[in-house]
């Protein structure tokens, strides 16, 4: 029987780095090699799958489980990529096993996750119980940029993108992999970012009261920002389950030499959107608020990522069900809400009820020396399967969030 560790381990071992906007022509950059080895474990496997190129080296894979009796569609979905491995202070793509854990760039978030699902399709395919749903295997790639791999998936369900084969209609209910302890995340915040810039006048700077300098403009944003993000966390009430709103400005770039007065200054924020507001519509907010204490323009690009927040209004029933599996295998678990968000927003707006659930501890995610509990992805492993076998039919799940 095939058994989470050893993918894992595999997983690891295969570079699969996100770029994040980084020159991609470094060895360990993109999906590509991830995805062939999932796409020879399919073959092997025998099972129907396919593999969809979103860009350039960059491809969704699905696999699919039909069982005769079934009414019930369950997607179970993992990306395939990690951040980069700047500043890491083990091997990243050396898996070692120690001290009851594995240690390697991707063994926490997500491949952790991804090994155990992929785990548990297989030992679906071989054994096929009786009363088991049918069962989609996602694996989508830049989860940790740009969200195309999901975009594109869950837009293909309204016909805005590709059909898959082999989920051409949005499925019944989705779990997300993500590093939660094995806890059932049904809610979480989103986010919105962007680029601001100032404008200013170049000149030489030993005649600086000839120019406009845009760095000076751009610190008197950063100051009336400073002052929008202590403003902002009382300002609506913060999600029982996930927390506040809040803002953060995360990068700076301005000028080209120190010679010249600079003409432009661009900043990049993070707006972390709770349930019950609108991604977009917290640029106009802000937009707004520097209008009033500002003599000069400022210039919003438009977002480079609007991932939405997830609601715990239509996904009840279904962390009830998991509850579950997860009780007979290691006993009760919570119910939370998280800060971070995830694929299941995703799924939650193309109105497929959705929780996020994984082995591992998000504060192990994205570390130097980033690592994952063996024990909990055998616990993960044995959870997946359990719910897919036991959810073959249409429980009282009947509010889609998309309806």
């Amino acid at each position: 029987m095939t058994r989470p560790l050893p993918i894992l381990k595999d997983l690891v071992a295969i570079p699969s780095v996100n770029p994040m906007g980084r020159d991609v022509s470094g060895a360990g950059f993109l999906e590509t090699r991830v995805t062939e080895y999932l796409v020879r474990h399919l073959a092997q496997l025998g099972v129907p799958f396919e593999q969809i190129e979103i860009v350039p080296g960059r491809s969704n894979v699905l696999a699919r489980l039909d069982s005769p009796a079934a009414t019930r569609t369950v997607l179970l979905d993992a990306h395939q990529d990690t951040v980069p491995v700047d500043g890491m202070t083990i091997e990243p793509f050396s898996p070692v096993e120690r001290d009851g854990r594995l240690y390697g760039r991707g063994s926490c978030d997500v491949k952790g996750g991804l090994a155990a699902m992929l785990s548990a399709f297989t030992r679906l395919a071989h054994e096929r119980p009786p009363g088991m749903p049918n069962v989609v295997l996602s694996m989508t790639c830049d989860e940790e940029a740009t969200s195309l791999g999901i975009n594109h998936l869950t837009e293909s369900w309204s016909g805005r993108s590709t059909p898959y084969r082999l989920c051409p209609t949005r499925p019944d209910v989705a779990i997300v992999a993500e590093p939660t302890g094995l806890d059932i995340v049904v809610a979480h915040r989103g986010a919105t970012r962007w680029k601001l810039h100032t404008q200013g006048r170049a000149c030489h700077s030993s005649r600086p009261g000839d120019g406009i300098n845009a760095i000076y403009r751009m610190a008197r944003v950063v100051v009336c920002l400073e002052d929008f993000a202590k403003w902002l966390p009382d300002s609506r009430p913060a999600h029982p389950r996930c927390g506040p709103a809040t803002l953060s400005v995360g990068r700076i770039e301005g000028g080209s030499s120190v010679n010249i007065v600079p003409d432009t200054c661009t900043i990049e924020i993070d707006r972390r959107v709770i349930p019950g507001e609108n991604v977009l519509a917290v640029i106009d907010e802000i937009a707004g608020f520097l209008r009033t204490r500002l003599d000069f323009d400022v210039i919003h690009d438009p977002p480079y990522c609007a991932s939405a927040p997830l609601g715990d209004e239509h996904n009840t029933d279904l962390a009830r069900e998991l509850m579950q599996a997860i009780t007979t295998t290691v006993g009760l678990k919570e119910i939370v809400g998280v800060p971070y968000g995830t694929h299941a927003s995703r799924f939650a707006r193309a109105g497929v009820p959705s929780v996020v659930f994984g082995p591992g501890d998000i504060a192990q995610a994205h570390t130097k020396d980033e690592w994952i509990e063996i024990s909990q992805l055998d616990q993960a492993e044995e959870i997946y399967y359990r719910f897919c076998k036991n959810a073959g039919q249409i429980i009282d799940i009947r509010s889609r969030a998309g309806d």
